[in-house]
């Protein structure tokens, strides 16, 4: 389960996991499943 830590005013990106890293410092990840969705006839 996540937690709130603390707010660092970092702007989300669409599509983008962030996480805590090993350092301590903020990461992101591309979501494996946060593609957009296609228009499928």
């Amino acid at each position: 389960m996540a937690e709130k830590v603390m707010k660092c005013g970092i702007k989300k990106v669409k599509g983008y996991l962030y996480f805590i890293d090993k350092k301590g410092d903020i990461s992101r990840a591309k979501m494996a499943r946060g593609r957009k969705k296609s228009k499928r006839r």
